[in-house]
C-alpha cells in the first residue's frame, strides 16, 4: 500500500511541478517530489532488493548464499585502487563488505555496518531538501541487476555521516557493476566511487 501511495504522490508532484510557474512553490513541490522518490526507493530496496518489482526478482535465480562467494576475490577486492563496496542484490540491499579505501572515504566502520541495509547506513541528508542520493543510487543498482551490465552514474552529491553522526557534504563519481558466478548468476553489485568533492563541494556545481 505504501508503495502505491508514494507512486501516486510522485505522479501528482510531477504534474504539479510541470504546471506551477511560481519559483517558490516549485521549490516546495520539488522537495516533496524528491522525498516521495526517496521513500519509494527505500521501500523497493527493502522489498525487492535491486529489482524494482516482484516479477523481475522472480525471473532471477540467486545462488543460495552469495556471501560465501566473497572470499574468492577478497584479496583483489581489498587491493583495489578505488574505494569499493560489495552489496547483496537480494531484498534489503545488505552491505557485504567494503575495502579500506571505501571505509576511509565514507567514514564507516565495516565491523559495525557489515550486514546492514545499504540505505540505513547511507540515508539522504535530512537537512538537504533536494537530496536525491538514495533514489539515484537505487535506480543505478536496479539498472545493473536488470541489465547485467555496469552503470556509470553522473556526478552525485551524497552526504555521509562522520563519527559524531553529523552529515558532511560529499560529491562522488560512482560506478556500479555486476559480480556474477560461473553460471552467470548475480552474486553482488560492486559499488565504486571517486570522491570529487574538492571540485564540486562547498558551493561548487552540483549535478542533481
Amino acid at each position: 500500500m505504501q508503495r502505491f501511495i508514494e507512486q501516486q504522490n510522485i505522479a501528482l508532484f510531477e504534474r504539479l511541478l510541470s504546471e506551477e510557474a511560481s519559483q517558490a512553490k516549485r521549490q516546495i513541490i520539488r522537495s516533496l517530489l524528491l522525498d516521495a522518490k526517496r521513500k519509494l526507493a527505500a521501500i523497493e530496496a527493502t522489498a525487492h532488493g535491486a529489482f524494482r518489482s516482484d516479477w523481475t526478482a522472480r525471473q532471477h535465480h540467486f545462488p543460495a548464499s552469495p556471501a560465501k562467494h566473497a572470499g574468492v576475490f577478497q584479496r583483489e577486492f581489498e587491493q583495489a585502487s578505488t574505494p569499493s563496496l560489495l552489496i547483496d542484490p537480494r531484498p534489503g540491499l545488505h552491505i557485504v563488505d567494503a575495502n579500506q579505501l571505501y571505509t576511509a572515504a565514507t567514514m564507516i566502520d565495516i565491523s559495525r555496518v557489515g550486514g546492514e541495509r545499504m540505505f540505513d547506513v547511507f540515508p539522504d541528508n535530512p537537512d538537504d531538501p533536494v537530496a536525491n542520493g538514495v533514489a539515484q543510487l537505487y535506480s543505478s543498482l536496479a539498472t545493473v541487476a536488470e541489465t547485467g551490465r555496469p552503470h556509470a552514474m553522473d556526478i552525485q552529491r551524497y552526504d555521509v555521516r562522520d563519527a559524531r553522526g553529523d552529515f558532511v557534504e560529499r560529491h562522488w563519481q560512482p560506478l556500479n557493476s555486476p559480480v556474477v558466478d560461473d553460471a552467470g548468476r548475480l552474486l553482488f553489485i560492486l559499488h565504486q566511487v571517486i570522491d570529487v568533492t574538492p571540485r564540486f563541494g562547498s558551493g561548487g556545481t552540483s549535478f542533481r
